[in-house]
């Protein structure tokens, strides 16, 4: 049995195209993988504060020094990384906003990234700590960015994730979403016809 961590970004309920994917990828993996647990957490209903003193406080003090505020911040980015550190498999699902990921994704992974714990620093450099987990990361985009100049998802994303030791990442784009007619099928049905292969 496998654990699959879902971490959906969009500000949308309805009509979200991010969700959509999420969701048939979520009925492809249960029909392929039964017994695998799968948990969702999604940033939008239950937002993670952005980095901030208390979070830096609850990393850096001894136990006896925190505060009530810094212990609550380090004990909600203790939960964060456990559910990372459990998942053998990681689906972001990440709309495009202004070129680049929501800021609530980029919130959880500050919780998650984490010296000595999904990361470590050594006499040759940074070293990852997740090593044999895979991702995916679902993308909707109002225009058409991939491998272009515009394109600071899937840059930024694959540095992360490599950085914490994840390097089997699959990137699955649903783009022209805003081009309406042609584009917008086009772009769901690459997207689909890609996810139809994960599983």
């Amino acid at each position: 049995m496998s654990r699959v961590l879902i971490i959906e970004s969009s500000a949308r309920q309805q009509d979200s195209v991010s969700r959509q994917l999420t969701q048939t990828f979520i009925n492809q993996w249960k029909a392929a993988h039964p017994a695998d647990q799968i948990t969702v957490r999604d940033l939008a209903v239950n937002p993670v504060p952005h980095l901030d003193s208390n979070l830096l406080g609850g990393w850096m003090k001894p136990a006896e020094q925190r505060n009530d505020s810094e212990q609550a911040s380090l004990d909600r980015s203790n939960q964060l990384t456990d559910e990372l550190l459990a998942a053998d498999v990681l689906v972001m699902a990440a709309p495009m906003y202004n070129f680049a990921i929501p800021s609530t994704l980029k919130a959880w992974l500050d919780h998650v990234l984490r010296a000595g714990v999904t990361f470590k620093y050594t006499e040759t450099g940074p070293q990852g700590l997740l090593s044999g987990k895979r991702a995916y990361v679902l993308t909707a985009r109002g225009g058409i960015y991939a491998g272009g100049p515009a394109d600071h998802q899937e840059p930024y994303l694959r540095q992360v994730m490599g950085f914490i030791g994840i390097h089997d990442v699959t990137f699955i784009h649903a783009e022209g979403m805003n081009l309406g007619g042609d584009f917008q099928e086009k772009g769901l049905n690459q997207a689909n016809a890609k996810l139809s292969q994960v599983a």
